[in-house]
This record gives structure tokens, C-alpha cells and sequence, in this order.
């Protein structure tokens, strides 16, 4: 076999590879001897046609056979004997082949970059921890209870008030016509608990039962309903009961109304449960901050077909977003080529730390094992009751779908393993601390572009996509 490198610019590799005519004879020769074992062929004996024979019957389907083996373990020994890493399927054309002549082809391959990772123990990055207060577990039980209380029919007759469960009948008309789904019967609404168009319930508060009256609305722009977004529109209602929410005791009965114990394991299963929330919170944020530290202090070629691709995956959400006039604030307004540049920025970003991510993991032994799929898959399926079994028969036929499965996993536990290693620096914050920070990250990304500088509109677009899509 002769090979000779024809590009070494960048992260690609073109060869030019030729295999000797006498090389694929030898292997067609032998592949039709391993044939004809096997085969009945008339007027000879198992295993004893001559060999011009059996080319003559399975020449053409063994040669195209041959010089696909060929062309793939020749590929593979190139890359192997160089050691190069491809980013990806290597691009494969035959330049020229005949029975009896060499077989000449190009293989062009783009190649993993070389990273040096720095010392993990080097990197800073903030870890903060919540821990929730008497109050916020005492405002939480009083929600509870809320949505908890008894109602009852009111004993004097009155008009209705803000708080109480009425039972409504209603129709909807836009410009005098019906429409779908805009009429009820015997329809329970509390009042105040804008379960309603905006303005709906507050036009019922004074009204007596059984006294019809009109109710003008619009429906919000964003409205579920496409035919009815941004209308105006007017309910014909009336009230035909008034319910009145009893008053409810928070204690230990209260508790055990709710499975449990008493009102002191209430508080310990709330308090838990925000616990538990405020942990997944900030460990997002800890993973931010160390994903802006790791992009910070790593800067490397990265393969652009793999770079076109996850743009590519990006541009598509982008069109899908524009067509549904879901587009992010900050980007509405802006050019084609402002947003294709911006994203694709993003999209280097998310390749680049994918692959660090990929390398720091490989290099200290990090995997997901067949368990931790099974539970992620297991995890699946219980968010879909009555079809769990269709889910797990779904991921054992797909492959691909299992391999999705992996890849947050694979990343969590690079996380966690650098975070381990690295420099952490611990803070604690008061519930109303942590809401006060994530708001002015919040306002500080919707600010125009020009009055950011511009690593940090980066950093902060970035992040905010990478919430959609892990980075890895």
C-alpha cells in the first residue's frame, strides 16, 4: 500500500492511498475460496469448483465486497499508524479502479485537536449554598392549606367577593359570534385566582346570583388559541352559586390530612423539598461558573464540520422560533447575519467544551454504566404512566435515543469530577439573596448589546442556550 499525505492544514487530513492490483486479487482469490466451501455447484463436488468458476458465479458481488474491506481497514491502518483521532466519518472517493490495476482513492478526514488541559486544582469557582427559612416553610404550608380549604355554600345571600368559589354559567362571543370551547356550565372559578383571561374574574366581584352580566375581555397575544390571540371578546355570565372557603387550623390534624405524621414532619418534608430545589438551583449555577472557567482558560482549534453541525442544530430552533414568534427579546430585531454569527459563536463554544469535557473524562477513567442507563431510562418512563413499556422497548430499539441518554450523564460526571479537583470557593445566601442574584443575571443578559462588553454578551448568550442543550 502507498500513501501520501496531501493536506496537513489544520484539523484536516487528506491522503492519497493506493492498494496494488495484486494485493485485491489476493484477497478476491481468497474470499472466493472461502465461498465456494460452502457452495453446491453442479457437476462438482462440495467445496471443489475450480476457481475460475466460482468467479465466473460470484466474481462481481465478491469484488465489491473486497475492495469495501480494503478501503476501510486501509483507512483505518492510516489513521491508526499516524495516530490520529477522527472528529468523524472520513470522506472516501475512489479516484480510479479496473479488474487487474492498482486501486487509487482520496481519504480526507478531519482530526481531534490536541488539548492540554490545565491543573484542575487551579480553577476557581464559586459553589453557594441556600438553606431555607422558617418563613419560607411557613409561607409554603399556608399555600398548601389554600389550595386545601373546604368551600361552602354561603348562608346569607350577598353579592360575590374577591376569594370566593362561584359556579358560573357562561358563552363567549367575538364580533357576536360563538366560538369553540367558550362556553361552560356549572363551571367553578375562585375569584382572584387569575385562573381566567386577565380582567375576567374582576368583573364578577358585586355581582348577585342570578343577575346576568357581560364580561369584556381580550385575549392575550401569546394565547394558546391562534384563531383567538389578541381578540376582544364578551362573555354573557351568570352566577348561579356563591361558595365561601372556610377558614382551615394549620396543625397536627392538618398535617395528617396530607400523610403525615404531624405538623412537625410537615415542616421537615417542606423544608426538604426546598432544600432539594435550592440544591439543583445552585448546582446549575456552580456548573455555569465552571463552564466559563473551563472556555476562559482553553482555547483550541475546533473541527468545523463538528462546528456546522451544531450550528446547524441551532439555526434550526432559531427558524423554528422566528416562525413561531418565539424569539428571544434580545434577539428580535436583529439581522440573519448578526444572529447567524452570534449563534455560531455559541455553537464553537458548545464543541469546544464538549470536546474538553469528552478528554477530561476519558483520561480519568469516567463512564456511564449499563446502570445508570437503565435508571435514566426507567426515569423516562415514569413520566409517561401507562406507556412505560413502549418507552423501554423504544430506547432498547434505538441506539441512537440510548446514546442521547448517555451524553448528560457522561457530562454530569465530568462536572462533578472537576469540581472535585478544583479550587471551590463556598458562599451562603439567603433564599432572598439567591432570587435577587438570579434576577440581575437575568437583567444584565437582556441588556442591549451595545452596553455589554462583549466577552460577557458571549459568555451570558451562551449560557442561556446551554439550558436548552447540554454543552457536551
Amino acid at each position: 500500500m502507498e500513501v501520501v499525505e496531501t493536506n496537513t492544514e489544520g484539523l484536516l487530513r487528506d491522503f492519497k492511498i493506493v492498494i496494488a492490483a495484486d494485493d485485491i486479487q489476493q484477497r478476491v482469490d481468497a474470499r472466493l475460496t472461502e465461498v465456494g466451501r460452502d457452495m453446491r455447484i453442479p457437476g462438482f463436488r462440495p467445496g471443489k469448483a475450480p476457481l475460475n468458476i466460482l468467479k465466473q458465479r460470484f466474481g462481481s458481488a465478491v469484488m465489491g465486497e473486497v475492495l469495501e474491506a480494503a478501503v476501510q481497514d486501509s483507512s483505518q491502518e492510516v489513521l491508526s499508524d499516524r495516530g490520529l483521532r477522527p472528529a468523524g466519518q472520513p470522506k472516501i472517493e475512489v479516484v480510479s479502479f479496473d479488474e487487474g490495476k492498482d486501486l487509487e482513492y482520496d481519504l480526507s478526514v478531519e482530526i481531534l485537536p490536541e488539548i492540554d488541559v490545565v491543573d484542575l486544582a487551579t480553577i476557581e469557582v464559586e459553589r453557594v449554598k441556600v438553606t431555607p427559612t422558617d418563613s419560607e416553610i411557613t409561607d409554603a404550608i399556608g399555600r398548601i392549606a389554600q389550595q386545601n380549604r373546604e368551600t361552602k355554600p354561603i348562608d346569607t345571600p350577598r353579592a360575590a367577593e374577591k376569594g370566593d368559589v362561584v359556579v358560573i354559567d357562561f358563552e363567549g362571543k367575538i364580533d357576536n359570534e360563538p366560538f369553540d370551547g367558550g362556553k361552560g356550565t356549572g363551571i367553578r372559578l375562585e375569584l382572584g385566582s387569575d385562573q381566567f383571561i386577565p380582567g375576567f374574574e374582576d368583573q364578577l366581584v358585586g355581582v348577585e346570583p342570578g343577575k346576568p352580566v357581560e364580561v369584556k375581555v381580550a385575549f392575550p397575544d401569546d394565547y394558546g388559541v391562534d384563531d383567538l390571540a389578541g381578540k376582544d371578546a364578551v362573555f354573557d355570565c351568570t352566577i348561579e352559586e356563591i361558595h365561601e372557603a372556610a377558614e382551615v387550623t394549620i396543625d397536627d390534624a392538618f398535617a395528617e390530612g396530607l400523610g403525615l405524621e404531624n405538623l412537625g414532619a410537615l415542616k421537615e418534608a417542606i423544608s426538604e423539598q426546598l432544600g432539594q430545589e435550592y440544591s439543583r438551583l445552585t448546582r446549575e449555577r456552580t456548573k455555569r461558573d465552571l463552564l466559563d472557567k473551563l472556555s476562559d482558560t482553553h482555547d483550541f482549534e475546533v473541527p468545523p464540520r463538528m462546528a456546522d453541525e451544531e450550528f446547524d442544530q441551532i439555526w434550526q430552533q432559531i427558524e423554528q422560533a422566528k416562525e413561531n414568534d418565539q424569539l428571544d427579546e434580545e434577539d428580535k430585531g436583529k439581522s440573519d447575519d448578526e444572529l447567524r454569527e452570534q449563534y455560531r459563536d455559541i455553537a464553537l463554544r458548545r464543541v469546544r467544551l464538549g470536546l474538553l469535557l469528552s478528554q477530561i473524562g476519558e483520561q480519568n477513567g469516567l463512564s456511564v454504566s449499563q446502570e445508570e442507563v437503565n435508571r435514566a431510562i426507567m426515569e423516562q418512563a415514569r413520566e409517561l404512566p401507562g406507556q412505560e413499556q413502549q418507552v423501554v422497548e423504544f430506547y432498547r430499539d434505538n441506539p441512537q435515543a440510548t446514546a442521547s441518554l448517555q451524553a448528560p450523564i457522561f457530562e454530569d460526571k465530568v462536572v462533578d469530577f472537576i469540581i472535585e479537583m478544583a479550587n471551590v470557593l463556598e458562599r451562603e445566601l439567603t433564599p432572598e439573596e439567591l432570587n435577587a442574584e438570579a434576577e440581575a443575571e437575568a437583567n444584565a443578559a437582556a441588556e442591549p448589546e451595545e452596553k455589554k462588553p462583549a466577552k460577557k454578551k458571549s459568555t451570558k448568550k451562551a449560557d442561556k442556550n446551554e439550558e436548552d442543550k447540554d454543552d457536551a
